[in-house]
């Protein structure tokens, strides 16, 4: 694992956007054999949203990412910067974050992708704080954006009750005020032993897509449940246990937990776990289901909005996800 600890870099602005289309647990009741009731109790999922047909990955990027300009009362121009982070990009290249930058007038920046599924946001959080701390860039612009349902395969029941898409971006620039926004520790890791509980098989180079890859619905999303489950729970309550040692900060200053929503049930296992009460994490994932590297942006914003996390607050963010790879973040907002 490499960590990184105290850099004085503040979030000045976040945004989110979700599509429009909501598909809820009584819809998927008539394409799969399962229940709302088992749905829900496996995972904690009532609804998720889906892409429109003519929205690409950068469209929802691209959304978030002009609402946290706007929260952080930036011009697009002078963004010098943007870490698109995803699995799920427009194409193979060009880079989607490329297509972003253009699509937000981020004329000044450089861009690209950064793919660590849903562990991706806070390692594009990591990159964009080096980067400012480096003096390479003032403004950097870190969006997580998902459009997972176009690689689920909605014949699979086991997969297809968790994905949604959306996007979620936060605007990171050097703090200046003392006691101020701060990146406390960030700590990354991974581990390609198991990555094949977690992946899309075909596709890249190892195999090439192909009328067989097609038929054999290799394209789409395969998970084994089970293993995802055990392992998340365990590498998580890991960088929980360990952090209090590793920061000097006490769990119980941490005003707020916001984990990548996977699953409810791995969530509350973490906090059962560490010893906390389950309504110091942050949960959207009954509404926006599993949503990969946009789903800690998007909770952060929606966080924010509710008035769950405020300025000066420590929140820890965690993120377990495909490669296999794990993340923790502490910050003060």
């Amino acid at each position: 694992m490499k960590s990184l600890c105290n850099l004085p870099v503040r979030i000045a602005g976040l945004g989110a956007y979700v599509p429009d289309k909501v598909l809820d647990n009584s819809m998927l009741e008539q394409m799969v054999d399962t229940t709302d009731e088992w749905i829900v109790r496996r995972t904690g999922i009532k609804e998720r949203r889906i892409a429109a047909p003519r929205q690409a990955t950068s469209d929802l990027a691209a959304a978030a990412g002009r609402k946290a300009l706007k929260a952080a009362g930036l011009a697009a121009r002078d963004v010098d910067a943007v870490i698109l982070c995803t699995c799920t990009p427009d194409h193979v290249f060009p880079a989607t974050a490329c297509i972003v930058q253009t699509a937000i007038g981020a004329v000044n920046a450089f861009g690209y992708d950064l793919q660590a599924a849903c562990s991706g946001f806070l390692f594009g959080l990591m990159q964009g704080a080096a980067l400012i701390d480096s003096g390479m860039a003032e403004n950097v612009l870190v969006i997580g954006a998902e459009t997972l349902s176009r690689f689920t395969d909605w014949e699979d029941r086991s997969s297809c009750i968790l994905f949604g898409d959306g996007a979620g971006a936060a605007l990171l620039q050097k703090e200046s005020a003392p006691g101020g926004g701060e990146v406390v520790f960030c700590e990354m890791g991974g581990d390609a032993a198991r990555a094949d509980i977690l992946e899309v098989p075909a596709g890249g180079s190892r195999l090439v897509a192909s009328e067989e890859t097609v038929r054999q619905r290799r394209h789409y999303m395969q998970l084994q449940g089970r293993e995802v489950f055990k392992l998340a729970v365990g590498k998580l309550g890991e960088l929980v246990d360990t952090l209090e040692e590793k920061t000097g900060v006490d769990m119980k200053d941490i005003s707020l937990i916001i984990p990548h929503q996977s699953n409810e049930r791995i969530i509350r296992s973490v906090c059962d776990r560490a010893g906390l009460p389950q309504e110091r994490a942050y949960m959207n994932i009954e509404r926006m289901g599993n949503t990969s590297a946009a789903s800690i942006p998007i909770a952060m914003e929606q966080a924010v909005g509710e008035g769950k996390l405020k300025r000066g607050d420590i929140a820890l963010l965690l993120a377990f996800g495909g490669g296999l790879t794990w993340g923790a973040t502490l910050l003060r907002y």
